[in-house]
C-alpha cells in the first residue's frame, strides 16, 4: 500500500485508488504521474475502472505546496500535463467510474468529471475552491465540470466558495448515484462489473461518438448516430444477443 495509486484487478474490473491518505489525496506531480501509469495499464487489461481514494476522502484536489513557487509557464504546462492524464480517461476505451467519499474538491472534481460515471455515498461534498484562493481552474473544470453544472452554478461555486453536498451534486446533475455513507465504492464495482458486460461496439459508440456529437449541429449528430447504429447493430455480438433476446422472447409472443 505504499504505492501511490493502487491497482487491484476484480475480474474484468480494475479499482484505482490514489493513496496518499494523510495528504487528503492531494494530486501531487507524483501522484499525477502515477495515475497516467495506472490508467494505461488498467485500459491495457480491464473492461471498465473505478477510481476512488483511500483513507478519507476521495480527494483534496491539488497538492497546493507543489503550485505556490510555480512561474506562468510553468502553471501553464503543468494544466496542460493535467489536462492530457483527464483526457486519457475520458477519451479512452474503457468506461470509468468514479467512487467518491468525504473531499471531492478542485482537481479531484476534475478528476471526478474525467470519469463517465460518478457514484457519491452520503458523506461526498464537491467544491471549486480556487476562486476563493486567487487562483483559477487548471485540470479542465472550465469545460467539463461547467458542462455537468451549468456555467452558472459553476461560476457561483467559484466565487462564493460555495459547497454541495451529495443530494444537491445529483440534482445539479454533477453525479449520478447517491448511496449510503461507506456503500458507494460497492456500488462502483456493481456498476463497474455490468458496465464491462457492454458490447465492445456499444462501448465504443457510447464512450467516443456520443460526446463528440454534443459538439455538432444537429444534423451532423443525427447522421453521426446512424453511422454508429450501423456498426453496432451489424456486429457479430450484437447480432449474437439480439438472436438470443428474440429467442427468448418466442415462446411467450406464441402465448
Amino acid at each position: 500500500m505504499d504505492e501511490l495509486v493502487t491497482l487491484e484487478m476484480q475480474g474484468a474490473v480494475a479499482l484505482l485508488g490514489l493513496n496518499r491518505p494523510t495528504k487528503r489525496n492531494a494530486i501531487s506531480d507524483a501522484l499525477l504521474a502515477a495515475l497516467e501509469a495506472r490508467v494505461a495499464e488498467a485500459q491495457r487489461t480491464a473492461r471498465a475502472i473505478v477510481i476512488h481514494g483511500h483513507g478519507p476522502c476521495f480527494s483534496a484536489g491539488l497538492d497546493l505546496s507543489e503550485h505556490k513557487a510555480r512561474s506562468a509557464e510553468e502553471v501553464f504546462r503543468h494544466s496542460r500535463g493535467w489536462h492530457r492524464v483527464f483526457r486519457a480517461i475520458r477519451e479512452g476505451d474503457v468506461p470509468a467510474i468514479a467512487a467518491i467519499h468525504g473531499a471531492c474538491v478542485g482537481g479531484g472534481l476534475e478528476l471526478a468529471a474525467a470519469c463517465h460515471i460518478r457514484v457519491a455515498d452520503a458523506t461526498a461534498f464537491f467544491a471549486l475552491p480556487e476562486g476563493t484562493r486567487g487562483i483559477f481552474v487548471g485540470g479542465g473544470a472550465s469545460v467539463h465540470v461547467a458542462r455537468l453544472l451549468g456555467a452558472a452554478r459553476m461560476t457561483d461555486m467559484m466565487l462564493t466558495g460555495r459547497a454541495l453536498d451529495a443530494a444537491a451534486a445529483e440534482r445539479a446533475g454533477l453525479v449520478t448515484y447517491v448511496e449510503e455513507a461507506g456503500t458507494g465504492l460497492a456500488r462502483a464495482r456493481a456498476l463497474a462489473a455490468k458496465v464491462a458486460e457492454a458490447a465492445p461496439l456499444t462501448v465504443l459508440g457510447v464512450l467516443q461518438a456520443l460526446p463528440r456529437i454534443q459538439d455538432m449541429a444537429e444534423q451532423d449528430g443525427l447522421f453521426v448516430e446512424s453511422l454508429v447504429a450501423a456498426l453496432a447493430q451489424t456486429g457479430p455480438e450484437a447480432q449474437a444477443r439480439l438472436a438470443a433476446f428474440l429467442e427468448k422472447r418466442a415462446p411467450k409472443a406464441g402465448a
